[in-house]
């Protein structure tokens, strides 16, 4: 099996093609990059960006430049040296355009007795043995189809005719009738829908691939890759979502040939990959969540709560389970209940439960879930800690929930694997996407994969998950920003600078609430940290993501009903910012304290991630400063050739420094090549402990194997705080060999070496050794 040193993340879509980006390997190949890491690029819904919404698994999108553009990509790749990966999407398809989707058509046109029947994941007895389509503005507007060229339309929704089914002068109301499907209210898909969607997401329909027949077809053309030699290795999108994931793994090692596969879960804080995970690792959420933590002042938790409590009017800051279990309960009884009542259906008759109770129960076992799901048997524990808990806030459905518990540890039953299907649904919605937009006292610790009750992580706690990583999952991979971080990683750099700043913060908060006032204290925290962190951004960009955040936070406002007033407030806010001088004036102020030690912070978070152990990626652009926000705006364009003309300027022997967009290309550049190029100095881990006024400052490691020579990581934490106690002062780290310096060139010798001296260029340096042990 090929495993890279380090990958580089592209997002391939129509105006950044497959063939853009293997003119582009040359420049990766130069920054030190190990494999190209592409976004998915099976044929996708026209005009999509994300790829995520696969409509034909059978053909490379020719959007994206088609099997020709992914030809020419992996020659480029092999000539620069470079390995492949992609991302697959083997949890659902793209379904909201019928005729793009051919496996979805025939479903529709034929029902049951398609060869897709059992492709997709329907409850064919509910609803009459029909397929119900949430499309319409409501149930009347059925009045508005029409019958056109041998097809039923909606406006611009086109869906097939059954054989037989029509003829000239037929009432269309009378045609649909006849259909095996059911176009209904888009309401109603809350709790009347009846296949399975990923997540809330009516045009993204779930698919069965634990049936070898329908995994065999969705993945003959991801097969013909290994083959032919195209690609080296696959990231899973959700394996959550799948009823058989240790399954669906097995089979797809078998496809590829044993290649390296990563997949796409989120581990909470102590929870580990199944063993029995026939893959290398995770994509990095639990890595970034480490690594943001290590660089935030655990001091400011306390002043940071007693803002939180003023902003929301009560007398302490949130209660963080409390309001996920309030998040998660309004995703099971809102958006997913059709999701609960599918699994209450599945309970047998013979068991003597009380009906109305069985949907409650479920949805309150999944409201106490601590993590995204459980895979039976492996998690057995965790299922029977949430039905404790459920019975403890909820003792009056104790009957219910002992009755339940059975069937839901029964991994054969379909409603012990429907179970485990469901919980990380209702996890990602009513977590990442509604509470992480609630509890806002820090915007870096509310990130994909993080449990923001966990503040700050301190140097030792540091060590020993490092440890353990490069014991049990060495090729896993390690992150700072994907497609899907609520914020990127420098826009986190710079709110964790907050932490150390904290009476500055909310001097500023006040300020901002009195010339630009946010009806809404803790979504107003949320706002202007993301601003400070942001900043300078571009109106509309702002605009987008304020809007999206308070919809998603859903107190103030909704995406279902949004309050016009309220976002016009929201939007006036922003816009402050750029009309009124106070509103600038007092942001540029609060920028300027924050951004020396938020680039300290990028620099310092960035070397750690790129020398850990595990696999780093680097998402698209990030070798310079990106202070993007959640997507769509991480996933605006890159400007290569200025990084490429940057980074020939580096080599030629430019200077930069700290605040400085080169600094980070400086950085990331030699990590990754020395990564790649002496695989031999990052085989182990061990801690380098710093001694003096300012050993709490320092976090530093070494990656040679044991009883090796390896390469030294040594980065600052908490940088206002230790140039307020009067710096580096007497500290120093013991070189146990000489060594030279990655970033500056500097040779030092054995012994105690001052880490003032070390750090005086940029706050991280990279030291590789000098000479060579002696050989046994």
């Amino acid at each position: 099996m090929r495993t890279p040193a380090s990958t580089y993340r592209l997002q391939i879509r129509p105006s950044f093609t497959l063939q853009d980006a293997a003119a582009l390997t040359g420049y990766l190949r130069d920054l030190g990059a190990d494999w190209v890491y592409l976004s998915p690029i099976l044929t996708a819904e026209e005009g999509s960006d994300h790829g995520y919404d696969v409509t034909d698994p059978s053909t490379v999108d020719a959007s994206r430049g088609g099997a020709e553009g992914l030809a020419v990509l992996s020659r480029a790749a092999r000539d620069a040296g470079l390995g492949v990966l992609v991302d697959i999407v083997p949890n659902h398809m793209g379904v909201a355009s019928p005729p793009q989707n051919a496996w979805w058509w025939s479903l529709l046109k034929e029902g049951r007795s398609s060869r897709y029947a059992e492709a997709f994941d329907v409850d064919w007895d509910f609803g009459g043995g029909k397929i119900r389509i949430p499309v319409l503005g409501s149930a009347e507007d059925v009045d508005q189809l029409e019958v056109v060229d041998g097809e039923l339309r909606y406006y611009d929704h086109r869906f097939p005719l059954a054989e037989g089914t029509f003829t000239a002068g037929d009432d269309p109301r009378d045609v649909h009738a006849r259909q095996h499907y059911e176009l209904v209210g888009w309401r109603q898909a809350d709790s009347e829908l009846n296949y399975r969607r990923f997540f809330a997401v009516n045009s993204l329909a779930g698919i069965r691939v634990e049936i070898p027949e329908v995994f065999d077809e969705a993945h003959a053309e991801i097969a013909r890759w290994f083959s032919e030699g195209l690609v080296d290795g696959l990231r899973i999108d959700h394996p959550d979502g799948l009823a058989d994931p240790e399954g669906y793994l097995a089979r797809l090692k078998d496809t590829s040939g044993g290649s390296y596969v990563l997949v796409e879960k989120i581990l909470e804080p102590g929870e580990q990959l199944p063993q029995t995970f026939d893959c290398e690792g995770t994509t990095g959420y639990d890595a970034l969540a480490d690594v943001d933590r290590l660089f935030v002042d655990p001091d400011a938790e306390a002043p940071l709560d007693a803002l939180d409590a003023r902003l929301r009017g009560t007398s302490t800051a949130a209660d963080y389970p409390e309001m996920i279990h309030g998040t998660k309960r309004r995703i099971t009884d809102g958006i997913l209940h059709s999701e609960i009542l599918r699994l209450a259906r599945l309970v047998p008759e013979s068991v003597e439960l009380p009906r109305p109770d069985v949907a409650d129960a479920l949805s309150e076992i999944i409201a106490c879930f601590t993590v995204y799901r459980s895979y039976l048997p492996f998690g057995k524990d965790v299922l029977v800690e949430a039905v404790e808990h459920a019975a403890e806030a909820r003792p009056e459905l104790e009957p219910v929930l002992k009755g339940l518990l059975p069937l839901l540890l029964d991994a054969e039953r379909e409603l012990g694997r429907r179970f485990q299907q469901t919980s990380g649904m209702v996890m990602a919605k009513g977590v990442e996407d509604t509470a992480f937009f609630r509890y806002t006292r820090l915007g870096t610790l509310t990130e994909v994969g993080a449990d923001p009750t966990e503040f700050a992580l301190p140097v030792r706690g540091f060590h020993e998950r490092m440890a353990l990583r490069q014991d049990r999952l060495p090729l896993s991979m390690t992150t700072l920003t994907t497609h899907d971080t609520k914020r990127s990683e420098d826009t986190r750099a710079r709110i964790s600078a907050i932490a150390e700043s904290v009476p500055e913060w909310e001097a500023f908060l006040d300020h901002m609430q009195a010339v630009a006032p946010i009806p809404d204290g803790p979504l107003a925290a949320l706002v202007w940290q993301a601003v400070a962190g942001a900043w300078p951004a571009r109106r509309e960009r702002l605009h987008g993501y304020v809007t999206k955040a308070a919809r998603e936070a859903g107190n103030s406002t909704n995406w279902f009903e949004p309050d016009a007033t309220f976002e016009t407030r929201l939007t006036s806010a922003v816009d402050a910012v750029f009309d009124v001088p106070e509103a600038t004036a007092q942001l540029e102020k609060f920028v300027a304290l924050l951004d020396p030690y938020g680039a300290s912070n990028s620099l310092s978070a960035k070397l750690v991630q790129l020398t850990m152990p595990g696999v780093p990626d680097v998402y698209q652009g990030t070798e310079f400063w990106d202070r993007s926000l959640t997507d769509p705006d991480n996933r605006r364009p890159v400007d290569f050739e200025r990084r490429r003309t940057a980074l020939a300027a580096l080599d030629a022997g430019a200077e930069t420094e700290t605040r400085n967009e080169m600094a980070k290309l400086l950085v990331t550049s030699r990590a990754l090549r020395l990564r790649r190029d002496r695989p031999e100095l990052f085989g182990g881990y061990s801690p380098v402990e710093a001694e003096g006024q300012a050993a709490d400052h320092v976090i530093a490691f070494e990656r040679g194997a044991p009883g090796g020579q390896g390469a030294i990581t040594v980065a600052t934490r908490l940088p206002r705080k230790l140039e307020q106690n009067g710096g580096w002062q007497d500290t120093f780290i013991n070189l146990a060999h000489d060594a030279r310096d990655e970033f500056t060139g500097n040779s030092y010798s054995a012994g105690k070496l001052p880490v003032e001296k070390l750090l005086r260029s940029y706050p991280v340096a990279l030291l590789v050794p000098t000479n060579q042990p002696d050989k046994p």
